[in-house]
């Protein structure tokens, strides 16, 4: 995008806010991990740790900030996400990490992590210059919501839908639209 995600506005609120708002009706503890987030996005603000800018480092941020035992992340690039969907995630069977996958892509940027394991695995990823958020997936017993599954949680796909490109924002804004 060229520009810092959190900020970008999807029906005129940032998409950190949209984000965090969502989860602080579903959650007691809401961690805002790096850069600047919007001064009116609720939860407790986290810097991330010395290092190479990636999303491994946002996790590695999250998962040693937590309180809880189970911690869900979900990046600020995915205003679309709906309490169906983060629910549906967290009431799946319990696993080292519950993943989206939808069309067989995992989504680790949209997970539920159990923090100690997950934690000690992402940070000596993380340690090693080994960055791909992707990767620490390999490294945990992984349980995967597949389309069939989020087909019962997000029917109109678009939660997990994120703001990489102008036309991404583009579609999500008229997503928001539609749904006025």
């Amino acid at each position: 995008m060229g520009r810092d995600k959190a900020s970008l506005t999807v029906g005129g609120v940032a998409a950190a806010t949209r984000i965090a708002c969502v989860l602080a009706e579903l959650f007691e503890d809401v961690l805002l991990v790096g850069g600047d987030p919007p001064a009116n996005a609720p939860g407790r603000r986290v810097p991330d740790p010395p290092g190479p800018p990636c999303p491994l480092r946002g996790i590695v941020a999250a998962l040693g900030a937590a309180w809880a035992e189970r911690v869900l992340i979900v990046a600020t690039d995915l205003p679309l996400v709906t309490p169906a969907l983060l629910l549906g995630i967290v009431a799946w069977p319990r696993a080292e990490v519950v993943v989206p996958r939808p069309g067989g892509v995992p989504q680790p940027l949209c997970a539920l992590y159990e923090r100690e394991v997950a934690r000690r695995a992402a940070f000596a990823r993380f340690q090693a210059g080994r960055l791909a958020a992707q990767g620490v997936l390999s490294e945990l017993q992984a349980s995967y919501l597949e389309d069939t599954d989020l087909a019962e949680v997000d029917p109109d796909g678009a939660a997990l839908a994120n703001l990489n490109t102008p036309e991404d924002l583009a579609r999500a804004e008229a997503i928001v639209a539609r749904a006025r």
